[in-house]
């Protein structure tokens, strides 16, 4: 069976890539002992928390960690009316994180996770992989049976075409878990035990064309690549649907970065995942995306841009559009969802008025 590591096991000293350059964002309703366990290699890293749920409770953070806390009073205060785009009693609030910070690079991670072990026992930096697989090219147009080219011992195989071979800017990388998987309720009621001990060495880039399921609780982006697009949408307290928050992020997200030309990682890292949700309480929150997605993946996978969406933004408002136009007979939700992702855009925007995200390699 799957363990954590042990503090021990983690404290071996680290490198710390990027430290000015990402900022570590983290979704909570609960103290942050779990940091603890994370010390090594998240201490030298800002934090970025937004807290969840009751603004009058207190959080405590471990000290020694350099961080600021965001509640809804914060977010109401900074975001004025526009604060409605941001979900409530909902981890879909960490991407108010997303939006206050003004790092290149983000890396996101649920307080459930903890620090892995790989076969040999020893702790997994997931951070330090997550920013090994920003840095190096994606490669979306060919797919390369050796997996991640660009990782150490690895090349391109015989007969991958040369003009393909310098690849694409990495906007994401979607890690892994050991231990409890990200399962939906009903497959959580039927496997009620089931513990993925499987470590599979590997990082692939996922093809362009192909959706996937993003999860939110072990992630790392290129916010100047494709920041605007990591909306988590509306979920949660008010909302007829929860825990696709993250999937709708992963699902607009690949399609901008398929039109733009840029790529999406997943494999490597993995963290431990040391808590089962109860699948009765996810069942409630799931259930209309479960019949939903049935017709909301089709959508995603029938979208197209127009060529004028050359920037992240452009590409965002534009799908905006056509969720309201061939979503909103699914539900009156899609239309109350597209009018959020513009509010997420004009706040992004606000916040960040440097100018629109440019876009990556055009295919």
């Amino acid at each position: 069976m799957a363990e954590p590591a042990t503090a021990t096991q983690a404290a071996a000293p680290v490198v710390a890539l990027l430290k000015d350059e990402l900022d570590i964002v983290i979704p909570t309703i609960r103290n942050l002992d779990f940091l603890e366990m994370w010390r090594p290699f998240f201490q030298p890293y800002h934090l970025i928390i937004v807290q969840d749920g009751d603004p009058s409770k207190t959080i405590k953070v471990p000290e020694g960690f350099d961080y600021e806390l965001y509640n809804r009073n914060d977010i109401n205060r900074i975001l004025g009316p526009k604060a409605s785009c941001i979900s409530f009693k909902d981890s879909a609030c960490r991407c108010f994180g997303y939006m206050v910070s003004k790092k290149k690079y983000i890396f996101t991670i649920d307080d459930d996770c903890f620090v892995a072990k790989d076969p040999s026992g020893k702790a997994i930096n997931a951070l330090e992989q997550h920013i090994k697989n920003l840095l190096s090219s994606s490669t979306p147009f060919f797919f390369n049976t050796l997996y991640d080219p660009f990782r150490e011992g690895a090349d391109f195989v015989r007969g991958y075409p040369f003009s393909l071979r310098e690849g694409v800017p990495t906007a994401a990388s979607h890690g892994l878990w050991l231990n409890i998987p990200d399962y939906d309720a009903p497959t959580q009621l039927v496997k009620p035990l089931e513990r993925n001990t499987r470590y599979v060495d590997a990082v692939l880039t996922i093809p362009k064309g192909t959706l996937f399921p993003m999860c939110g609780m072990n992630l790392a982006f290129n916010r100047e690549l494709i920041g605007p697009a990591m909306y988590f949408g509306l979920m949660g307290d008010g909302q007829p649907i929860g825990r696709y928050d993250d999937m709708w992020a992963g699902w607009c997200t690949k399609v901008i970065c398929d039109h733009l030309g840029l790529g999406v990682k997943t494999g490597l890292p993995y963290i431990f995942h040391s808590k089962a949700s109860n699948p009765f309480v996810n069942l409630r929150k799931e259930y209309k995306g479960i019949y939903w997605q049935e017709e909301i993946i089709p959508f995603f996978q029938q979208a197209v841009l127009p060529k004028d969406c050359t920037t992240v933004q452009k590409c965002y408002i534009e799908l905006a559009k056509q969720v309201k136009e061939k979503l909103s007979k699914v539900d009156p939700y899609f239309d109350k969802l597209a009018d959020a992702m513009v509010t997420w855009i004009e706040a992004w925007d606000e916040l960040n008025p440097t100018g629109p995200v440019p876009n990556g390699k055009a295919a």
